[in-house]
């Protein structure tokens, strides 16, 4: 039996300091917009997560097309971050900038609908199955309008989430478990309240707690991808989808699923790819092809019962939409990005790169003898640093590696290819090409090389 190779942790550290003056080196330009940035943008970014990105400062982008961008240092990228699925479709898909900028001569945003509201409305139906649509500018928005409307339909204040979940900047989803117990998670700025005592939270795949968790009929709702993905992949359980709509059904608690990073999964998500009922359905960034664009879906019985919780004379102060909410620039974006970017046909030429993906990873870790594992969900895949797929958040947190993950991630981007941030994870889209996926295996492989040589 060969045996398994011996990543020396000094010889990471290494790598890792060459790898950043490598970095500093090749991006003079993009240094210096980061120092001038510093006294106008707190922590000199736009977003303050951006700072977290290897390296030492973040690239500044000057063009993006398709599966790459350009930085201003003149640099071209294979990007397999997709602006985090916000441009999965590929950056400024051809396809869809035609209903885009017809849309921007007729008018913005006027508070009225206009038809390619209820077109996309009928469309996200025929994917997704759920009667009737709401629009929003953010999964993050769509999840929280979601969560008041469950609780104003079920009359009760609990939500459940699962151990390492993401949804967004969504006050009741900035909790997880301590020593078993649900607790504030680090980094949860400023709450309004403790989540603690609007949250409980369990483990993924843990039927038994999941039960034990609803049965005193005080949650609204539970809030979950179909897959968790923001902790790293970490699939369902053989049956625990339909153990989960069991329970939530016999307690009379209502289904939420967040599809924003599922909807790798296919047209309509993994909700239709694997037959899910929920009752209420969430997804946002790529919709609009990056223009700021969600939607929620409602089965008919919830959608009815939702109708009648929004009472007319106060439809306007419930915390439910906003003024730039379903504004028809949005709208024409997801029209032309449903209708012309991701179609059946897109859907089957990015999951069978994924597929690819997958498989070149795993001959890589195959060759070289290595423990660690790679995991996909439709065109998204991920590699981890531990021998098996995490059951759980807590098993996806601790195979997490402080030393590998941001080696590997600013490795690739040296040379370049571009990696969702913070985890390894790659993302296809309709314009990715099968040399392009290649050349993420030879960068991959070259990465192994030099960590255990």
């Amino acid at each position: 039996m060969t045996p398994t190779p011996t990543i020396d942790r000094s010889k990471v550290k290494a790598l890792m300091q060459q790898e950043q003056q490598r970095f500093a080196e090749a991006h003079p330009r993009s240094l210096e917009l980061y120092r001038r940035a510093q006294n106008s943008l707190l922590a000199g970014v736009p977003m303050h997560w951006m700072t977290r990105w290897p390296g030492g400062f973040p690239l500044f982008v000057d063009e993006a097309r398709g599966a790459t961008f350009r930085d201003v240092d003149d640099l071209e990228y294979i990007d397999l971050c997709l602006g985090d699925t916000g441009a999965m479709t590929g950056h400024s898909p051809a396809a869809a900038l035609p209903g885009i900028m017809a849309q921007l001569q007729k008018g913005i945003t006027t508070m009225l609908p206009s038809e390619n509201a209820f077109w996309v409305a009928e469309e996200l139906q025929r994917r997704f199955g759920l009667k009737y649509w709401q629009f929003a500018l953010s999964a993050t928005d769509a999840n929280r309008f979601a969560l008041r409307l469950a609780r104003a339909i079920t009359a009760r204040p609990k939500v459940l989430v699962f151990h390492g979940c993401y949804h967004g900047t969504v006050d009741e989803a900035y909790a997880w478990l301590v020593d078993g117990k649900p607790a504030s998670r680090p980094g949860n700025i400023g709450p309004q309240v403790d989540p603690t005592l609007t949250t409980k939270v369990v483990e993924w795949n843990d039927p038994e707690a999941l039960e034990e968790a609803l049965r005193p009929g005080d949650v609204a709702a539970v809030l979950a991808e179909p897959v968790m993905t923001n902790v790293g992949i970490v699939q369902p359980a053989p049956g625990f989808h339909q153990t989960l709509r069991e329970l939530t059904r016999r307690y009379g608690t209502l289904l939420i699923l967040d599809e924003t990073h599922t909807l790798s999964a296919g047209p309509g998500g993994y909700t239709r790819a694997h037959g899910l009922e929920p009752d209420i359905l969430t997804v946002g960034k790529p919709l609009g092809s990056g223009i700021p664009s969600a939607a929620y879906g409602f089965s008919e019985e919830v959608g009815q019962q939702a109708q009648r919780v929004i009472q007319p004379p106060y439809a306007d102060t419930g915390g439910i939409g906003g003024t730039l909410a379903a504004n028809a620039l949005s709208l024409a974006a997801m029209r032309a990005t449903l209708e012309h970017v991701l179609t059946e046909a897109a859907y089957r030429h990015m999951i069978a790169l994924g597929e690819q993906l997958e498989a070149e990873v795993r001959g890589v870790m195959e060759r070289y003898h290595l423990p660690w594992h790679v995991t996909r969900v439709g065109c998204r895949v991920e590699y981890l640093f531990r021998p098996n797929p995490a059951q759980n958040g807590s098993e996806a947190l601790a195979g997490q590696d402080p030393d590998l993950d941001p080696f590997i991630h600013l490795f690739m981007l040296n040379r370049g290819i571009l990696l969702t941030p913070f985890h390894n994870m790659a993302l296809i889209s309709p314009e990715t090409t099968p040399a392009q996926v290649r050349r993420h295996t030879e960068v991959f492989e070259e990465a192994v090389r030099a960590l255990i040589s």
